[in-house]
């Protein structure tokens, strides 16, 4: 029959395999936000080139473009803000319930405190992971624009060279 110390050990691990989880999860899901924050600088610098008339081909169709891709990542940064705020709020719980599974050792009447500290940080990690689905899907639709208006100013580019090819003017080799 196990000792007090081995059961107080097992109910010590699951909390901090989950604290562990969440670290990583934390870890990658800031990374995210790093680079959407990265990648609307980005944005805004080619906005600015576009504004001050650096950019002079098709210049509504870029300017559409960019605010199309400014929703996207305003989204996304929302998104990804609730998530990381439901792993922050996972792993205090978790750690929470790994103290209070030492503290039934002392105070018998909290036996089922750390069962329901552990529910309750595997719902808010649960939250924190579908948010990241929903981010993941939302992050695929902006790439799909973008590669839409590559392509759509590649045609763009192509028939505007096609009405007027550059020896036009009757200069050949």
């Amino acid at each position: 029959m196990p000792d007090a110390g081995q059961n107080l050990l097992a109910a010590m691990i699951t909390p901090a395999v989950l604290i562990s989880a969440c670290g990583t999860l934390i870890f990658s899901t800031s990374t995210r936000l790093a680079r959407n924050v990265d990648r609307v600088r980005v944005l805004t610098a080619h906005m600015e080139q576009l504004f001050s008339g650096m950019i002079k081909d098709f210049p509504e169709e870029h300017r559409r473009e960019l605010e199309v891709q400014l929703g996207y990542y305003a989204r996304r940064s929302q998104i990804i803000q609730g998530s990381l705020t439901s792993l922050y709020v996972s792993l205090g719980i978790f750690v929470a319930a790994s103290v209070t599974a030492a503290l039934t050792t002392l105070v018998s009447r909290l036996t089922w405190l750390p069962g329901l500290l552990g529910v309750a940080g595997t719902l808010a990690l649960f939250v924190g992971a579908m948010l990241l689905i929903r981010e993941t899907g939302l992050a695929l639709r902006a790439v799909n624009s973008e590669m839409e208006f590559a392509l759509r100013l590649g045609r763009l580019y192509q028939e505007r060279h096609v009405a007027s090819p550059p020896d036009a003017g009757g200069k050949g080799p």
